[in-house]
């Protein structure tokens, strides 16, 4: 058992969208990853997902509105709502998810799909 300091795990890495594993606990990933730009349209269908901004913000989209999420705010989507995350700047969030969630869900994508993941 030991302390994972956030900030010095962010500095690890420079890719944008590509998650990496820091924690596991009861079959969830503790994951961190850093967003610019938009995300592609996705949706898991067993698994909610929680994210959380601990520097910047983002906007999750859905079909039907758009919801920004803060630094120090966080967003839970339920499974299988369509949503994409989209960051205008630099954002590094948290994420809370099932250890088999793939980052894409019901999608694959050449660009954004990671198959597995990194522990850092």
């Amino acid at each position: 058992m030991q302390s994972v300091n956030v900030r010095e795990k962010f500095a690890c890495f420079n890719e944008y969208w590509r998650p990496k594993i820091v924690g596991e606990l009861n079959g969830q990933y503790v994951k961190l990853t850093k967003f610019v730009g938009e995300f592609i349209w996705h949706r898991h269908e067993g698994e909610d997902e929680m994210f959380l901004v601990v520097k910047g913000r983002f906007r999750m989209d859905f079909r039907d509105r758009s919801v920004p999420v803060e630094e120090g705010e966080f967003i839970i989507v339920p499974r299988g709502v369509e949503h994409r995350p989209v960051a205008d700047e630099e954002a590094h969030v948290v994420l809370f998810e099932p250890a088999s969630t793939l980052n894409t869900g019901d999608v694959q994508s050449e660009k954004f799909t990671v198959q597995k993941l990194d522990w850092i």
